[in-house]
């Protein structure tokens, strides 16, 4: 049975899964590309039936017509559901701008309301320049006011410190969406922060961007259980901490909503006492193996611009999660480059100025160790 968990001081619980709709199956016309309704109607009223009460969309996600097809399957349902949408804060340059994309939302959704409306993907330089800058917060009250939305939320991408920032400077945030995974812990403490001031907190990305989906033996090595999947061990984590309301999966088949009800109903019911072992286990595995790398990023700015942390990421993907193929890709990636980013530096380039070694809180050695760590990435 499908869990449903508080949402801060919003007054409302939601499901501990929530649906992610920004891959909702697509078809292409003479070169457009639209949902196909069909399958996303079946899919986003299936994931209802079995207790999925809060959908995310935003205003361009599914080249910009995620909102309709949401709006199209859950009209008949309106009342029993939340729908989550976002305002794009490039497109915001008056607080006219806010008003005007609210209301877009509301007509491609066909809604009169939307429950949790979000400043999308905001930084500490957007929150002040636009969000305060332009009194947004005002302008979102006063949408509030007249009931075209009924929370006021954010998402976010920025250094974790800049939550407790936000928080502080805009207390009328009543909800949150950030980044928050076994392989991305870095907003666990802010994400408590939220909670104790009443603040819903929903997390995305919890399969790391599917980089947990590959079947390793962290079961075994976190929760005991040898017969856990990674996938599975990585629902179970994000909602095993006490302070997230709802795990958001972006799902692109009625089979994967099925699949991720199910890992959702049995992921719900871990104790504080579970999440902690698994939380002290993940940390032992990390601490004790042979590259202890935190990630803290004291290192940088390398003068080469070699990007250590990322590096170590990739080695501790390897050594420490077993998540080979994800390692050897994202280094690949990151030494050989992309379409959309060049080549970056290794310890090749490195000219042994030592900055990094003393700078490092955990005392590495640093410049050995790139080089191994590298050899290793480019062997798998």
């Amino acid at each position: 049975m499908m869990q449903y968990r508080k949402f801060g001081n919003t007054g409302v619980s939601i499901s501990a899964l929530g649906f992610g709709c920004m891959r909702l199956p697509e078809v292409e016309e003479n070169g457009t590309f639209h949902v196909d309704y069909e399958k996303s109607n079946e899919m986003l009223r299936r994931a209802a039936e079995l207790g999925v009460n809060y959908f995310d969309t935003a205003y361009f996600y599914c080249h910009a017509d995620s909102e309709v097809a949401v709006g199209k399957a859950l009209k008949p349902i309106r009342d029993k559901v939340y729908i989550s949408t976002k305002c794009p804060m490039e497109n915001v340059h008056s607080r006219e701008d806010y008003r005007r994309l609210l209301e877009d939302s509301l007509r491609k959704l066909d809604t009169d309301y939307i429950d949790f409306y979000h400043f999308w993907a905001i930084n500490k330089k957007v929150f002040d320049e636009k969000i305060m800058g332009l009194s947004l917060i005002d302008e979102a009250l006063k949408a509030k006011a007249e009931g075209k939305i009924r929370h006021i939320s954010f998402s976010f991408h920025d250094d974790p410190s800049v939550i407790q920032y936000i928080l502080e400077k805009a207390p009328e945030m009543e909800t949150m969406l950030v980044q928050y995974n076994m392989l991305d812990r870095k907003n666990e403490e802010m994400i408590a922060f939220a909670a104790s001031r009443g603040v819903g907190v929903v997390a995305m990305g919890p399969v790391g961007g599917g980089r947990l989906a590959a079947p390793t033996a962290l079961g075994e090595k976190i929760a005991n259980n040898a017969s856990l999947s990674t996938y599975e061990l990585a629902f179970r984590f994000v909602l095993g901490n006490p302070n997230i309301s709802c795990a958001l999966s972006g799902m692109q088949t009625l089979s994967m909503v099925e699949q991720n009800v199910a890992v959702a109903e049995q992921s719900g019911n871990l104790t504080k006492e579970d999440f902690d072992n698994m939380t002290k286990a993940l940390e032992d595995l990390h601490k004790f193996s042979e590259l202890y790398c935190t990630g803290c990023g004291y290192c940088q700015p390398c003068p080469k611009g070699i990007n250590i942390p990322r590096i170590f990421a990739d080695y501790t993907y390897y050594n420490v999660y077993g998540l080979s193929e994800t390692a050897k890709k994202d280094f690949s990636a990151y030494e050989n480059g992309t379409e959309d980013q060049a080549p970056g530096a290794t310890s090749k380039d490195c000219v042994n100025c030592g900055y990094c070694e003393r700078k490092c809180p955990q005392h590495l050695s640093i410049r050995s160790e790139l080089k191994r760590v590298e050899e290793v990435l480019r062997s798998l």
